[in-house]
């Protein structure tokens, strides 16, 4: 390829890749109004100043666009626990890494949303949202300082993020209070259950 064409074609990828984001923001706009699940492609694109069909070149459908964003939301949760390991005591470094969790997941809408999309041409989607759970996983995981490398390791690090997932299920609607207990109570708990450094 001569350079005036690998020039163009990556103008053409940086602005695709654009374009996707500006979409992925509108839609973040719009699922902030009226709720991840209620989204249509229709209202993204209005949104984004864009006719509804030239969403097809960026999403195969709103099952495609609900995993990229629950996808850019892991990514985000990601970097904020690894952020809150580095800052955490080694002895509370879990309970850190979980509170931090346990406060960005009961506002992220999109992954509750992402959990209903199977539609089987989101696949890229769906391989991207579990590489981005997976690592989620993982710094759950090393936070706690058991390592996933075994399949023992790795159905640690599940039950760790369903139980944070589920805690911030219920601290979002109020149940956890509502049952007695304060989300650092679990999560102190948590910690002494999983965590190899106690």
């Amino acid at each position: 390829m001569s350079n005036v064409t690998e020039q163009r074609v990556l103008r053409r990828a940086q602005a695709h890749a654009s374009t996707r984001t500006g979409i992925l923001d509108a839609a973040r706009r719009v699922a902030a109004r009226g709720g991840a699940r209620e989204l249509s492609l229709r209202s993204v694109a209005a949104e984004a100043g864009f006719a509804p069909a030239a969403l097809y070149g960026y999403f195969s459908g709103k099952d495609e666009l609900l995993l990229a964003l629950a996808a850019d939301d892991l990514a985000a949760l990601s970097r904020a626990m690894r952020e809150a390991a580095l800052r955490a005591s080694g002895q509370k470094r879990l309970a850190s890494v979980a509170s931090v969790a346990i406060e960005k997941i009961r506002n992220m809408e999109s992954l509750a949303a992402a959990s209903g999309a199977q539609s089987a041409s989101a696949g890229d989607a769906q391989r991207l949202f579990n590489g981005r759970l997976i690592a989620a996983l993982k710094v759950l995981s090393d936070a706690a300082g058991n390592p996933a490398d075994t399949r023992e390791g790795q159905c640690d690090a599940v039950l760790v993020g369903a139980a944070v997932a589920g805690l911030s299920l219920m601290v979002r609607s109020g149940r956890l209070q509502a049952l007695g207990f304060s989300a650092d109570e679990i999560v102190e708990r948590l910690e002494r259950r999983f965590s190899s450094r106690t």
